[in-house]
């Protein structure tokens, strides 16, 4: 499969049967996401595998968007670690790095035939109390991962792109 038809075939995940991910699964996710390209190299990611019992209730009620998923990676970033733009004052890459490693795992996972879904519907204070986060990682997003259950379909949504000339422009 290219990269174009896997990207395409690829949607969020609303719906996972409840057998466990692999442990060399997540891994392959997790490296996936350790070769994301970050500002400056900077690699400010922090990931955190969710899969005991504790955590993912704790995700559960954080957000509702868990969607029953066995696991869930909690990417985050370090704002110490971040690359700070002096062209562009207040501005740091770590949500943006954070995004890029997500995607990268996201990607990763649909290819090892997991499911996941692009949550950013949380309260960060709430996630970083409740998961004891130093003050300087920040979240960013969940990612549920997990096998799809067999009558899994993408949202309605999914196929409405947007015209090309709406969303690119060649100057």
């Amino acid at each position: 499969m290219s990269f174009y038809e896997l990207a395409k075939a690829r949607y969020s995940v609303r719906k996972f049967s409840d057998k466990p991910v692999e442990k060399e699964v997540i891994d392959k996710i997790i490296e996936a996401g350790r070769i994301a390209p970050t500002a400056h190299n900077n690699q400010p990611q922090m990931v955190y595998v969710l899969q005991s019992e504790e955590a993912m209730k704790k995700a559960n009620e954080l957000t509702p968007c868990i969607y029953g998923a066995p696991a869930a990676l909690l990417v985050c970033y370090d704002e110490n670690a971040a690359w700070k733009n002096e062209q562009r004052p207040g501005y740091d890459s770590g949500e943006c790095d954070a995004t890029i490693v997500c995607t990268h795992m996201m990607l990763q996972a649909w290819e090892l035939g997991i499911g996941s879904c692009w949550v950013g519907m949380f309260d960060d204070i709430a996630v970083s109390k409740a998961f004891n986060l130093p003050d300087n990682v920040k979240p960013a997003a969940f990612l549920p991962i997990g096998y799809l259950v067999e009558n899994s379909r993408p949202a309605k949504l999914h196929d409405q792109i947007r015209p090309i000339e709406e969303t690119v422009a060649y100057l």
